[in-house]
């Protein structure tokens, strides 16, 4: 929980100083240059959320495949 809300806390850092930068071009190209880190950290959370916190009575074995790959990979 401690490594998530460090994650979060940083984005807001961030998202503060694209916030300053003067230029509407600026600010785009920062924001275009953090959205395939987003989607990584977004996917790798999201995958473990589900492999940590799924429940084992309705665990599917197929579905435990998928989630094993996606937070692999």
């Amino acid at each position: 929980f401690g490594c998530f809300v460090f994650i979060v806390l940083s984005y807001v850092q961030i998202l503060r100083a694209v916030l300053r930068i003067p230029s509407e071009q600026g600010r785009h190209k920062a924001f275009s240059m953090c959205l395939p880190h987003r989607a990584v950290v977004s996917l790798f959370a999201s995958t473990a959320m589900v492999a940590y916190l799924n429940p084992p009575s309705i665990s599917s074995p197929s579905l435990d495949l998928v989630v094993t790959v996606l937070y692999s990979v």
